[in-house]
C-alpha cells in the first residue's frame, strides 16, 4: 500500500469515528455549513430521542443561506423531552492546555418557553467520575431570535457535579450542552437554534497574542527595510 493510500484510508477511518477526539484549539468553530451536525447528537440520558438535533440548511444569523442546528424537545417522561445535545468529537480534550476559557456561540430560542441553558464537561459517558457544569445559566428567553452569547468555562465559572472541576477540564471526553437547574438536563417543551460555537481565550490572552503576532510582523518588516539610495 502506497504512502498517499494508507493516510487517505487512516483519514477516512478517523473521519468515521464516532468516539475520535479531534484535538481543541483557540479559534475551532462549529458553523455546520457542510450539512451535518458536526459531530452534535442526543443526550446519553436520551439516546432514543425521537427529535435528535438536526442540520438546518437556512434560516441561520446570517441569513436564508446559514445553516444551523436545531434541538427540539417535548416535555413529558420518556425519549425526546430533554433539551440537549452533546459533542463527543472535536470538543473532547484537554481545555486547560488548550487555554480555551470561553465557548462563544449564537442562539436563538425559538419556543414558547424560557430556556436556562449550562455547558457540562465530562470526563466518560456512562458513570463519569468527574463532571463540571455551568454555575450561572444562559437565560434565554421565548422568541429570542439570534443573539451571540458567550459561557465561560474558567474553574471558576463551573460546578462540580461529581468529582474535580479541574480534572474535568483537563480529560473531557463528552461537552454537552443542555435546558436545566442543575448538573442534569430537564424535561421542557421547546426548540433551540446554535450555530457558530467557537472557543475562545480570555479577552486579554488574545490581546496578548495579537500584539505577539503584530510584533513578529513589525520586526519581519524592518529587517527587510533598505534605505533609499
Amino acid at each position: 500500500m502506497t504512502h498517499a493510500l494508507r493516510t487517505t484510508v487512516l483519514l477516512l477511518m478517523i473521519g468515521l469515528s464516532p468516539g475520535f477526539a479531534w484535538g481543541l484549539s483557540i479559534g475551532q468553530k462549529d458553523t455546520f455549513q457542510d450539512g451535518t451536525t458536526n459531530g452534535w447528537g442526543v443526550s446519553l440520558l436520551d439516546i432514543s430521542s425521537p427529535t435528535p438535533p438536526v442540520n438546518m440548511a437556512g434560516g441561520g444569523p446570517a441569513g436564508a443561506a446559514d445553516s444551523f442546528l436545531k434541538i427540539n424537545a417535548v416535555a413529558g417522561v420518556g425519549p425526546g423531552n430533554l433539551l440537549s445535545a452533546i459533542n463527543i468529537r472535536q470538543w473532547a480534550g484537554d481545555y486547560i492546555l488548550a487555554d480555551i476559557t470561553r465557548i462563544r456561540m449564537d442562539l436563538n430560542n425559538l419556543g414558547n418557553t424560557d430556556l436556562s441553558l449550562r455547558l457540562l464537561f465530562s470526563d466518560g459517558t456512562f458513570g463519569a467520575a468527574n463532571t463540571a457544569f455551568s454555575t450561572i445559566p444562559l437565560l434565554l428567553p421565548a422568541h429570542s431570535g439570534w443573539v451571540t452569547n458567550v459561557f465561560a468555562i474558567t474553574p471558576a465559572d463551573l460546578t462540580p457535579g461529581t468529582g474535580s472541576v479541574v480534572t474535568a477540564l483537563h480529560n473531557t471526553v463528552e461537552l454537552q450542552l443542555y435546558h436545566g437547574s442543575g448538573a442534569t438536563a430537564e424535561s421542557v417543551t421547546g426548540t433551540l437554534g446554535v450555530d457558530n460555537i467557537t472557543a475562545t481565550p480570555e479577552p486579554s490572552s488574545a490581546l496578548l497574542l495579537g500584539s505577539g503576532l503584530l510584533a513578529l510582523y513589525s520586526l519581519k518588516t524592518w529587517r527587510g527595510w533598505k534605505p533609499r539610495a
